[in-house]
């Protein structure tokens, strides 16, 4: 009965793993610079996240985490914005924000 219950709990485990990023909840943390439907131009410097080619915005947000990015003077924020994400994150948001056009 105890190896049923591991290996039952070991296979929720890794279905729970296998899903994997969510951007839209991710998303949730960037709504209020970037609006519910990546609709803003933040300080009217940052263009509308839409309308952004998603290759140049996937890298953009990996080069912001590494620090190498500093666009419209936003690096030291976006850096720490993008600190705690992953690149399957990263590439969720992205994914995400290519459905709000």
């Amino acid at each position: 009965m105890k190896k049923f219950a591991f290996a039952a709990c070991a296979a929720l485990f890794a279905a729970t793993c296998s899903f994997g990023a969510d951007g839209a909840t991710i998303f949730k943390k960037c709504v209020t610079c970037h609006g519910m439907k990546a609709e803003k131009s933040y300080l009217n410097k940052v263009p509308v996240l839409t309308t952004v080619d998603a290759a140049e915005r996937l890298a953009l947000m990996k080069e912001y985490k590494a620090g190498t990015a500093n666009k419209f003077g936003m690096g030291a924020v976006m850096k720490g914005q993008m600190a705690s994400l992953s690149e399957e994150d990263m590439a969720a948001v992205n994914d995400y924000i290519s459905t709000l056009k």
